[in-house]
């Protein structure tokens, strides 16, 4: 039986006869073609992979996975936590004997510190080791594992044990944004300070979201890391994620109101006024303002404050808030336990 396709111009019908079937395999085949080609566009963003250890996260059916094997790696390393795609992904293994190994597990949690050869250390001083990271990041777990990420470039574990490993990474791409916002951007975020300060991050292209089986209802960017020898801000990972989080709490005011989140209630205004004035930077500034340089300056002497005070890196000003709400219902309470006992007597 054959199948029409009708398309309408403006208030005439003009109807054409064409093949459903023929239709159906030439968007399949156009698809299949833009996705391998995007594909092999990500992994040729990753650099030279010629004998390269690799670990690829989310490989899914498999698109990119070709596309690394055909760079002719030396291992690959699949990282999947759907299970429906494990089938698919041993059928790749069988078909480059020896080179592919499957991990069914979840990213987040799994251990990287054991998964390559211990001959391709280098020292983080060197060039960065032979050895890539590639994902097409789930949406849901983009921004928390690349959090996990710096940290493990910042304290030089995980997968940087080995050294300077490189990453190749799809986002979201107002995420990819936030990442690469230079200071007065208006994406310029936390993520943009605790990525850029840690490593070289290169926005490198977006893909359109039509390219995807299923449409996302966004685009998607490809971003590249490559950890920095000395990091922006010689402080602890702990602390510099502490100050950013605090200063972009209140991202539309003053970067004051922000700092001052840092302090407890009693005090605030005069230390907040201390910390700003040490580090030199314009209270009236606002968070997407500041430069690398500017947040330097503030984990540093709030450094200095927390090894005066040691207790003061422990404040959490979100708990305070907490109980401060807490306190009338308390006291609400006490009374009318107080009165229930005065009335029984």
């Amino acid at each position: 039986m054959c199948h029409c396709l009708c398309l309408f111009r403006d208030k005439h019908t003009c109807a054409l006869t064409i093949n459903n079937e023929f239709i159906l395999v030439s968007w399949i085949f156009w698809r299949i073609i833009k996705a391998l080609c995007f594909a092999d566009k990500i992994v040729r963003q990753a650099g030279e992979l010629k004998n390269a250890h690799v670990c690829e996260v989310g490989p899914g059916p498999g698109g990119i996975t070709r596309s690394i094997l055909s760079a002719g790696v030396e291992q690959l390393l699949l990282i999947e936590k759907d299970a429906r795609f494990i089938p698919g992904l041993q059928m790749l293994s069988e078909a480059a004997p020896g080179k592919v190994r499957i991990v069914h597990g979840d990213i987040l949690t799994y251990k990287m510190e054991k998964v390559f050869p211990k001959h391709l250390k280098k020292n983080w001083e060197d060039e960065p080791p032979n050895i890539h990271i590639i994902g097409n990041l789930p949406f849901s777990v983009s921004t928390p594992l690349i959090i996990k990420w710096l940290e493990n470039v910042s304290k030089k574990d995980g997968p940087f044990i080995y050294g300077r490993t490189q990453m190749t990474l799809t986002f979201q791409k107002e995420v990819a944004e936030r990442l690469t916002a230079n200071p007065g951007g208006k994406q310029r975020s936390r993520l943009s300070i605790m990525s850029q300060h840690l490593c070289t991050v290169e926005n490198c292209f977006v893909i359109p979201g039509q390219a995807f089986v299923p449409k996302p209802e966004v685009d998607v960017a490809v971003v590249h890391f490559t950890p920095l020898v000395q990091p922006k801000i010689q402080q602890p990972f702990e602390l510099v994620e502490k100050v950013v989080k605090s200063v972009f709490q209140f991202r539309r005011k003053y970067c004051f109101r922000g700092i001052g989140t840092l302090f407890p209630e009693r005090g605030r205004l005069k230390r907040t006024e201390e910390l700003m004035k040490t580090a030199n930077v314009d209270p009236t500034l606002r968070p997407f303002q500041l430069s690398m340089s500017q947040f330097r300056n503030l984990c540093d002497t709030y450094r200095k404050m927390c090894d005066e005070d040691p207790s003061l890196f422990m404040y959490n000003y979100r708990e305070e808030l907490k109980q401060k709400k807490m306190r009338p219902l308390l006291k609400s309470t006490s009374q009318l336990e107080q009165t229930i006992e005065e009335n029984q007597l």
